[in-house]
């Protein structure tokens, strides 16, 4: 049956409508009471701002814009922000921090990956757009927080969503530093104030109310397993989860040592090894274990001995020699040099990994806590399957990172195909497969538990569909 001429121009309208961005509610919000570029009291105050700011980005040229906007003043900004991160989270390193903030700036997708879908046939014409999902509530770490707040506020903005940010208390004056820094930008330019809030004094119980707002559908937590979970058993939310990992990289005797070895060291020390997925563990065919120790030392990292690593061990892993080990928070993202010296160790100021030969020991306490620190264990497997097998069991099936050094291409596939992680990476450092150094887009959330991986704008959208029947096909 034909469609009444008055229905078909209804469709079409709301087809236009929707490519222009230009619906608008007919009644305006309340106006929010005043933040600090973003900053507010209360989180009632900073979601209401949050919503009035997210109904003035409709268009793609707006987003396009402030997506320019935010990644100037990152650069712009990059080493006043990693020197404070250093400064008040005690983690990590500037200049790492200052690639880092670069990284997500510059490779951190913007609108040109949210991209609607046509499909046409006898039937007519139907269009899927990605809709935002209007206020986001995106919970921020203290180990990569500006770098999160930039990557995150690239992405969410560029779907079209404005954020609430809950970020972690240790890091509170960097997290509201880069939010403050990005608005002023954006205010400068474009007039549109509070695209990214915060609330002055972070707190769990802050956290929690995000976690079921009414009003915020979609929750991203970037964080270790312990918020993740709390996060998966409060939420009424939809919930994208980065949690935490423990990546392994195995190397075989078909490995390019050298490269293995320089690889891993920029890796296992970059930032102090505080992303998740740098590689926390090596596993080396005992054949090559001892040229890839020489090669690695060749490059800067300072050996341990089992005893200097134990004595270590007893310090940055809280309730040691349990099965409740776990870093210690304050060892978290030190440098080589501070963490050597609670073995009575001085290695030079330019070395920034240690390593340890635990043998085969795949219990070995630095080789089953993601502890992320610039001291990694080597262990000893007698041929590939037996590392692989380790690296199965050291992963968790946390399903993160994984990688591999080898140019056997069978045992490629036989690794990528058993860890099942959301990045596998062969014969480079880790963070290659988050752009540095390898192809493909930068992310600080890589979102393993719930399955979205290496989040970009087109994660943070909402998929709608509009059809049209029996018309609008020219062919």
């Amino acid at each position: 049956m034909a469609i009444a001429r008055e229905q078909i121009e209804s469709i079409v309208s709301e087809v236009l409508t929707q490519l222009t961005g230009a619906a608008q509610t007919s009644s305006a919000a309340p106006a929010p009471a005043a933040g600090d570029w973003g900053i507010f009291d209360e989180l009632d105050d900073a979601v209401a701002a949050a919503k009035a700011a997210q109904k003035k980005i409709g268009t793609i040229a707006m987003r396009n814009k402030i997506v320019d906007i935010i990644r100037r003043a990152a650069r712009n900004n990059a080493r006043h922000l990693s020197e404070m991160a250093v400064e008040e989270t005690g983690m990590g390193n500037v200049e790492d921090k200052i690639a880092k903030t670069l990284l997500v700036a510059d490779r951190t997708p913007g609108t040109e990956v949210v991209s609607a879908e046509a499909i046409t046939g006898d039937n007519g014409f139907t269009m899927i757009e990605n809709a935002p999902w209007g206020v986001i509530a995106s919970v921020t770490p203290s180990t990569n927080p500006g770098s999160t707040v930039i990557n995150n506020g690239i992405s969410m903005i560029a779907a079209g969503n404005s954020v609430v940010f809950a970020p972690h208390p240790a890091a509170k004056r960097i997290t509201q530093e880069a939010i403050k820094i990005i608005n002023k930008a954006v205010v400068a330019e474009t007039g549109i104030a509070n695209l990214l809030v915060a609330v002055k004094e972070p707190s769990i119980d802050a956290a929690k109310r995000l976690f079921t707002y009414e009003g915020i559908n979609l929750l991203v937590v970037t964080g270790g397993e312990a918020v993740v979970e709390a996060a998966r058993k409060t939420t009424n939310k939809r919930l994208m989860a980065a949690g935490a990992g423990n990546p392994p990289v195995v190397v075989d005797e078909t490995a390019d040592i050298a490269r293995a070895a320089e690889s891993i060291y920029i890796g296992a020390s970059f930032d102090n090894n505080l992303i998740c997925a740098d590689e926390k563990e090596i596993i080396a065919v005992d054949s090559i274990a001892d040229q890839l120790k020489a090669e690695m030392k060749k490059v800067g990292a300072y050996e341990l001995t089992l005893e200097q690593a134990n004595t270590i061990a007893q310090t940055v892993i809280l309730d040691y020699g349990t099965d409740k080990a776990r870093a210690n928070p304050k060892w978290v993202g030190r440098d080589a040099k501070k963490i050597a010296a609670i073995a009575g160790i001085t290695v030079p100021d330019t070395c920034k990994l240690l390593i340890v030969d635990a043998g085969r020991d795949s219990d070995y306490v630095f080789a089953t806590v993601e502890q992320m620190m610039p001291l990694v264990p080597v262990l000893r497997a007698h041929n590939f399957e037996e590392a692989l097998q380790w690296a199965l069991k050291l992963e968790r099936g946390l399903s993160h990172t994984a990688g591999l050094h080898s140019t056997n291409v069978y045992n490629m596939e036989a690794m990528a195909r058993a860890t099942d992680t959301s990045l596998f990476v062969k014969n480079g450092p880790h963070v290659a497969g988050l752009g540095a150094g390898g192809e493909g887009w930068t992310s600080m959330t890589i979102s393993t538990p719930t399955g979205e991986g290496v989040t970009n704008a087109a994660t943070f959208t909402r998929k709608r569909r509009c059809c049209l029947v029996d018309c609008f096909r020219i062919v």
